[in-house]
This record gives C-alpha cells, sequence and structure tokens, in this order.
C-alpha cells in the first residue's frame, strides 16, 4: 500500500467532530500524512522480507542464507555471481545425498564429465580367474573414479610455462573435493584422468 492508501485510511479511521479536522492543511493531517510514509516503508519492506525468505530471489539475507547452509563451497575458488550464488544455494538445499554408482557418476556428469564411470576393486579368490588383479583385504573400501576427456585435468609444460611449474600435473580440484566430501565415510577414492 503506498502512502496515500495509509492516509486516506488513518483519516477514515477518525472520530466525527471539529476536534478532528480532516482537511489537507490541518496540523492532524500532516501527522497523519508522516505516520502514513512510516507505515507504506515498513509494508515495502515486508513485501521485501517475503522476497529474501526464498533462496532464489533473496539478495540482502543471501550472506544469511550461506552461513545456514555451509556456503561458500571450499571447492569454489572462483568469485561468484549473484546467480551462481542463488544457485548454488538452492542445490544445497534441495541436494537429496546417496552411496549408489549412479549417484556419483551424476555428480561428475553435472560437473563437467558425462562419460565418468567408477570401477570398484575386489579382494581375489580361488574362484577368481588366474589373471585377475591381486587385491587386498584394504582395497575393498576404495574405489576408483574415470574421468574421461577431461578438460582441465592434465597440464604438460612447455616452453611459455613458469620453471618453477611441474613437468606433467593432473587433477581437477573442484569435482576431486566435492567427490571427497560426498564419498561414504569408510571408503577412499582414486581419480584416474584418462
Amino acid at each position: 500500500m503506498t502512502t496515500t492508501d495509509y492516509l486516506s485510511q488513518c483519516l477514515a479511521l477518525l472520530p466525527r467532530g471539529l476536534a478532528f479536522a480532516k482537511e489537507q492543511s490541518s496540523v492532524l493531517t500532516g501527522l497523519l500524512a508522516a505516520w502514513s510514509a512510516l507505515f507504506a516503508r515498513v509494508d515495502l519492506r515486508t513485501a521485501d522480507l517475503v522476497n529474501e525468505a526464498d533462496p532464489r530471489t533473496a539478495s540482502e539475507l543471501l550472506l544469511d542464507w550461506e552461513r545456514i547452509v555451509g556456503l561458500p563451497d571450499a571447492c569454489v575458488t572462483i568469485v561468484q555471481s549473484m546467480e551462481q550464488r542463488r544457485a548454488a544455494l538452492l542445490s544445497k538445499l534441495t541436494m537429496v545425498g546417496n552411496q549408489s554408482r549412479a549417484y556419483f557418476i551424476g555428480l561428475a556428469a553435472a560437473l563437467g564429465y558425462p562419460d565418468a564411470s567408477i570401477d570398484e576393486f575386489f579382494m581375489m579368490t580361488c574362484t577368481d580367474d588366474c589373471n585377475g588383479a591381486l587385491n587386498s583385504q584394504a582395497d575393498l573400501f576404495t574405489w576408483r573414479l574415470n574421468l574421461p576427456n577431461a578438460t582441465g585435468g592434465l597440464f604438460v609444460m612447455d616452453c611459455d610455462s613458469d620453471c618453477n611449474s611441474a613437468l606433467q600435473s593432473w587433477g581437477d580440484e573442484a569435482i576431486e573435493c566435492r567427490i571427497n566430501r560426498y564419498k561414504p565415510a569408510h571408503t577412499s577414492v582414486i581419480f584416474a584422468y584418462p
């Protein structure tokens, strides 16, 4: 409601009589107009609060929303725009965890690796093929996430590289951080960039 709406309501609520002058030039109307401006400002801020209660439209309370859900994410090392921050907040609020292979393959696909696959290691038994891998009991809790066609996964030193750079390095810090955060606590992940 506007200041005019509140002023007309206040004037309508006044009792009848000469003591309550309702003319625009009266002192009482001026006082009610000042109050009406305050009421209109509070009304406007109340409408803003409704928008701030929704993480998709929050701006003033975005920092509080992020604090509540543990954002900004330590895995993100770049400065994010307001829309990216809102998207991350919404993703965190609606995220449903899982421990299945499909969940982690889907997480890798969402992070830019649509052809990801998972290999699990099993202990060799007497009934296995003689050419099978010799995995130990500790390998039962290890799995490998294969991330093919990694765009930023491999760096090879060339003539333009800094002298202190590694001759070759690989890895994607963002996906490794997220996978390690959401993996089952009793497991270890090996990241492969074939």
